[in-house]
């Protein structure tokens, strides 16, 4: 069952999370969840998953991968809380987990109370939305928060307009 939350109370801030990976769509996701925080006085968080299912191997090379993982986890969020705080004036709170990404995003939304809305951005590629979208919206009523998809076709400027 979904906790109570405290985003609307005082002393707390609406977040809103955004997913990181190495698509394309994540930026926009990114861009329209920036846009939101910044316009509505909330806050941006992003969260990188890490399948762990990668690091099954022996003699040390799991460890060795999930390090890299990490890593590379670190660079690109860097990377783009670096390019929001330049482009918009906002700080933005990120977390790494390792797991299966709906289940990591379920428990991190448990876990911050004031997390209030999940954006997601369409994948353009012929096989649908992207494999997360579809596994978020197949929960329907029972993903415990609003979820925010942006279309494929919006451009950044097109997500300034209604973000």
């Amino acid at each position: 069952m979904l906790s109570k939350r405290l985003s609307r109370q005082y002393g707390h801030k609406r977040k809103f999370l955004a997913i990181i990976d190495e698509t394309p769509e994540c930026r926009r996701a990114v861009a329209y969840a920036s846009r939101r925080a910044k316009n509505t006085g909330g806050r941006l968080i992003l969260l990188y998953v890490i399948d762990s299912s990668e690091f099954q191997h022996f003699l040390g090379v799991g460890d060795i991968m999930r390090a890299e993982s990490h890593e590379q986890a670190r660079q690109t969020l860097s990377a783009i809380s670096d390019e929001v705080r330049e482009n918009l004036g906002i700080e933005t709170e990120t977390k790494i987990c390792e797991g299966q990404k709906a289940a990591e995003i379920v428990k991190l939304i448990e876990s911050d109370q004031d997390i209030a809305v999940l954006v997601l951005a369409a994948g353009s590629g012929a096989e649908g939305p992207g494999p997360l979208v579809q596994s978020i919206a197949a929960k329907g009523s029972a993903f415990p928060i609003p979820v925010t998809i942006i279309p494929d076709g919006l451009s950044v400027e097109d997500i300034d307009s209604v973000a």
